[in-house]
């Protein structure tokens, strides 16, 4: 769903430290918190603002989620640029400091109904995104030393932060746009980006690595001498990089399918959800806390059940894993594909059929998404591992603009919108289970 952790090969690192985190870790976590939040306020309600047309425009879904697509991809393209400009200008602290002004920016310009001031918000957002969002990752790292057991349970708590977050924001923007409308709602998202940066502000100092680039805390933080005796070493470069290709590809779909969760699954729980049916009086805003709630309850088990294959040998490769995970995904949209055809594709549906979904594809995102950036850093080819970096940003704003096939939400009948999802996300899981044997020899020891 959102930044990734390293929920993978160390997972014993999470469940049993042995040392003890630094301050730092925790102001990050809270700052990464309330910066979440502040940007999931906004997005749960974006585009049935959007559709609204007493609050806010009056648009077609169509056009709702083309800006929706756009506005996704370009989020998930700017840390490529704002990465680059904290390694070469401003350094890490500074960079922070000026995506949280952005977006402050950005969330305050929302609260005014003026479509010309609609994109310069979505400007603001995305460029505050782009200083911000690399840069405080790469300060995850740098709390560390070198070689330091503690570096993998760090994300996973960071990545805890964020889903924290996630939750929290529909839930309120929820309840502050039921009673005082979208505006004031978005303007609540604001707020909680002050919280961030006055956390960030206040305790600075004792943030490891804050007046460094990025590129140096990563590389600083990074280095570690288990790595010449990495068995990555002995795989060609063109073989990993192929390999890695490969999980470029299924990230491009996997994300397609994933974040209509901000698009057309937040219209399905706002037009084809009974809600009612539970006593509850909601609009499709809440369907977005979903997810994140089951990112926060399902992480550990599924650590501990990793661990309990590895303790017996048969712990799942980390291609196996991405495997199993957009199995997954195709699994949550034949889900909604059933909802779809009990509903009659314009009826309501019990809300369980949205909930079990959002399961299916939670778990699929633990078994795929959170590998993602550790994997290219352990698969790259060293001259090239900036370069693959990239990749993986470029190849997650694809699948972010392709959430654009929600165009046809309305064209097509619900139920096929939701079939099509399914066959590529299977479809793409079965040329994956066909290039299994080739990846694990391209990614030993992942």
């Amino acid at each position: 769903m959102r930044a990734s952790s390293t929920l993978g090969k160390h997972e014993d690192a999470l469940m049993a430290p042995a040392e003890k985190h630094p301050k730092g870790l925790y102001i990050l976590f809270a700052t990464e918190m309330w910066e979440r939040f502040s940007f999931y306020t906004m997005l749960a309600m974006l585009v049935l603002y959007l559709r609204d047309a007493q609050q806010g425009f009056g648009w077609t879904e169509a056009t709702a989620i083309r800006v929706y697509s756009w506005y996704q991809m370009c989020v998930y393209a700017s840390p490529l640029i704002g990465g680059w400009l904290a390694d070469r200008m401003l350094g890490v602290g500074r960079s922070i400091m000026v995506g949280a002004l952005f977006f402050i920016a950005g969330h305050i310009l929302m609260a005014f109904p003026s479509e010309t001031i609609l994109y310069l918000a979505l400007g603001c957002l995305v460029t505050g995104n782009g200083f911000f969002k690399p840069n405080i990752s790469a300060l995850v790292g740098s709390q560390y030393p070198p070689g330091s057991a503690l570096r993998d349970a760090a994300y996973n708590i960071f990545y805890m932060g964020i889903n924290i977050g996630a939750f929290l924001a529909p839930v309120v923007a929820e309840f502050v746009m039921q009673r005082l409308g979208f505006h004031i709602a978005f303007a609540v998202a604001a707020v909680g980006m002050l919280f961030s940066l006055g956390i960030f502000w206040r305790w600075k100092r004792d943030v490891v690595g804050i007046d460094r680039g990025a590129r140096g805390a990563q590389q600083t933080s990074a280095v570690d001498p288990a790595d010449a005796a990495d068995p990555m070493a002995a795989i060609p470069d063109r073989t990993r990089i192929f390999a890695l290709l490969v999980v470029f590809a299924v990230v491009i779909v996997f994300w397609m399918v994933f974040h209509q969760n901000g698009s057309t699954l937040t219209y399905w729980a706002d037009d084809n959800t009974d809600w009612q049916s539970w006593g509850f009086q909601v609009s499709g805003v809440i369907s977005n806390a979903i997810n994140p709630f089951f990112i926060i309850t399902l992480s550990l088990p599924l650590v501990a059940f990793w661990r309990w294959l590895g303790r017996r040998g048969i712990e799942p490769s980390t291609p196996s894993k991405i495997f199993i995970g957009m199995l997954l995904t195709g699994a949550s949209c034949l889900v909604l594909y059933a909802a779809a055809l009990a509903g009659g594709d314009t009826g309501r549906v019990s809300p369980l059929w949205l909930i079990g979904a959002y399961a299916l594809i939670s778990v699929g995102e633990l078994c795929l998404s959170p590998m993602g950036l550790s994997l290219v850093s352990k698969v790259a080819p060293a001259r090239m591992k900036s370069m693959m970096m990239g990749g993986w940003f470029v190849a997650t704003a694809l699948g972010n603009k392709l959430t654009a096939i929600g165009v046809y939400w309305k064209v097509w009948s619900h139920s096929l919108f939701f079939l099509v999802l399914a066959l590529m996300a299977l479809a793409t899981a079965a040329v994956l289970f066909f290039l299994l044997k080739p990846l694990k020899k391209a990614m030993p020891g992942a």
